[in-house]
């Protein structure tokens, strides 16, 4: 299994705070079939700043930990990212991780609370450079939220998107979860990661998620979910499931 999406290095965002944290993180995701892991602290939010130079010298670090204890986990360097209207000049100044070693696709964060009016400019910024933009944890942003049909506009642009796993099973609470299982239902989310933090109720949660995902619409979007993941990560070409506009119920007011 594939989680592009982990805040397990140690100390430098609000994932593991220490070195036994971040192991215990490493355990808790071989012990459900988390082979390969993507390292991804905040960089550029207003509160954590982890360029690409720092976050490559702790996953050396924390990769040669883990060897030694042999846990079989590889991990890979990444960055969660917060949009920005730099985001280019940071780029092209070596600050930013991308997901593959092609530097083709990257993970961007939406503030909490809106989708700032650049993002679609930006992006298409991004697209013409050669890369290609990933909305990581869409149904937990409000806006979305309230219409998750305000994510077709980036799709239809060329844009991924990814799912955290907590979300699908409840632990964001039930408006997060009915927004995750709408967005997996009509394919608004193309990739499902963890967005661990820790081993606590941020935990990884992705084999309990994959299995109620296949219970609730088939096994064949659990497999759609894996490969998109996969190629990914390899930089490849990703084959999505085609989209579909959400239709809200109407309730008559008599």
């Amino acid at each position: 299994m594939i989680d592009l999406h982990c805040h397990i290095l140690p100390g430098i965002d609000d994932g593991a705070q220490t070195v036994e944290e971040a192991v215990a993180m490493a355990e808790s995701a071989a012990a459900q079939g988390i082979e390969h892991l993507l390292c991804t602290p905040h960089h550029n939010n207003g509160k954590y700043d982890n360029p690409a130079e720092n976050v490559i010298l702790q996953v050396h670090q924390l990769q040669n930990l883990l060897d030694m204890r042999q846990i079989p986990i590889t991990l890979y360097e990444g960055q969660e990212v917060r949009i920005s209207g730099d985001l280019p000049e940071q780029i092209k100044a070596g600050k930013i991780l991308f997901v593959d070693l092609n530097n083709k696709y990257l993970l961007i964060e939406f503030p909490a609370n809106e989708i700032p009016v650049y993002a679609e400019r930006l992006f298409l910024d991004l697209i013409a450079m050669g890369h290609r933009p990933i909305i990581v944890h869409p149904e937990r942003n409000q806006r979305f939220i309230e219409d998750p049909n305000r994510l077709i506009p980036f799709i239809e642009l060329g844009t991924l998107t990814q799912m955290t796993a907590p979300s699908y099973i409840g632990i964001f609470g039930r408006e997060v979860e009915n927004t995750a299982k709408q967005m997996v239902e009509n394919n608004l989310v193309h990739m499902m990661a963890s967005d661990a933090h820790n081993v606590r109720r941020r935990n990884f949660f992705m084999k309990r998620a994959f299995e109620e995902i296949a219970n609730d619409f088939g096994k064949r979007k659990v497999t759609a979910m894996e490969f998109c993941a996969r190629d990914v990560l390899n930089g490849d070409e990703v084959d999505i499931l085609s989209f579909k506009e959400i239709r809200r119920k109407k309730f008559r007011l008599f």
